[in-house]
């Protein structure tokens, strides 16, 4: 009883830990939005001579387009399998619905919630939270989660660049876009990967260390981020080492980076472009290390024009390089915020039927491939 109270009580805290719709944070949003809009694909055409590429989207073939969205669904499905593999599990059994919810919501909460651009990340912690998930499970699987999501971002790099600079992939052999990426990306992989090999006791051991020396007891909390950061770290590489026992989370993670760049294909292919695999591929992971700069809302404008400088330097026609980012960021970016901000609200209505229902983390366990893992 007094778990089931303070579990409770903890929930009734974090709470108000959910992003909420503010005016002003909706306008500033808003405005900065329209602003890097206008200035990507309005003046930046006509600074640079590159003509009319946003009366170049009525030339786009339909079929096309269509099968740009058809990716896009396929994304999504691949996107909530992959954190309901690794996220949901015996002891946390959300079902598919629940994970389209608290997805779908994280999606729109990190373009329209100023929080740095991790307002997905906020709003997931707070729904896993809600569920009854203790902090360090939710730390701990979201890291998992993540690892696991970006891990063959880097590795796609690598191989292709390799490919395409040693001519097995038709495509730019310069050296500045293949082998200077996938060296990047290869020691990218090094670093993350190092996170791994911190002891699984690092936790233990700095608190003891702690406990010896005095003025120095704020090291044991500071230690309880790289160790958790570690416990996820093993956890994706575990499921990567047993794509049998948990293909789920893997087809997942491969799946949605395929399917995006399946979106940006089609946009190409609408405009009667025939771009080889290995540059669709190096343009899309080049283009998108963009969406890190930071205090730009999910990268508005900042992946478009990254995307946009990346096929121009793979020596593709400047109008329609401009018209095809367009249709892929529309397809892929914008066309999900209306039923991304629908299920926000779903959300919200969900986790009041938990604390009226019952909450995910008293389900009875069903069998699942990440507690195994683990």
């Amino acid at each position: 009883m007094t778990e089931e109270h303070d579990r409770s009580t903890e929930q009734e805290e974090e709470g108000d830990g959910l992003p909420v719709f503010t005016t002003k944070g909706m306008v500033q949003t808003l405005a900065l939005i329209v602003l890097l809009i206008v200035a990507i694909y309005f003046l930046l055409p006509k600074l640079a001579g590159f003509g009319d590429a946003i009366g170049m989207l009525g030339e786009a073939k339909p079929v096309y387009v269509v099968v740009a969205i058809g990716f896009c669904v396929l994304s999504f499905i691949t996107y909530i399998a992959l954190f309901r593999a690794v996220v949901g599990g015996e002891t946390f059994p959300i079902t598919w619905r629940e994970a389209y919810e608290i997805n779908m919501a994280g999606f729109a909460a990190t373009l329209l919630f100023s929080a740095g651009g991790a307002g997905g990340v906020v709003l997931t912690y707070w729904a896993l939270r809600q569920g009854g998930m203790e902090r360090r499970d939710v730390g701990t699987r979201m890291v998992a989660f993540i690892v696991l999501h970006y891990l063959f971002y880097p590795l796609a790099v690598v191989v292709f660049g390799i490919l395409l600079r040693t001519g097995v992939l038709h495509g730019s052999t310069t050296v500045s876009l293949t082998i200077v990426p996938a060296a990047i990306a290869g020691v990218v992989m090094l670093l993350f990967g190092a996170l791994a090999l911190l002891p699984t006791d690092f936790e233990r051991r700095m608190d003891q260390f702690a406990k010896r020396h005095s003025g120095v007891t704020f090291l044991a909390r500071l230690a309880t981020v790289p160790a958790m950061v570690a416990d996820g770290t093993r956890a994706a590489l575990r499921l990567v080492a047993n794509p049998s026992r948990a293909g789920l989370a893997v087809v997942g993670a491969i799946g949605f980076w395929a399917a995006n760049i399946g979106i940006l294909w089609a946009s190409f292919k609408a405009f009667g472009i025939a771009i080889p695999l290995g540059v669709v591929v190096m343009g899309f992971f080049i283009g998108m290390v963009a969406n890190l700069i930071p205090f730009v809302p999910a990268g508005v404008g900042a992946v478009d024009a990254g995307m946009i400088g990346t096929f121009v330097l793979f020596g593709f026609p400047e109008e329609q390089v401009f018209a095809a980012i367009l249709i892929y960021r529309l397809v892929a970016f914008w066309l999900p915020i209306p039923p991304g901000v629908a299920a926000f609200f779903q959300l919200r209505n969900r986790v009041k039927r938990w604390k009226k229902d019952g909450l995910p983390i008293d389900r009875p366990p069903r069998p699942s491939m990440i507690e195994e893992i683990l």
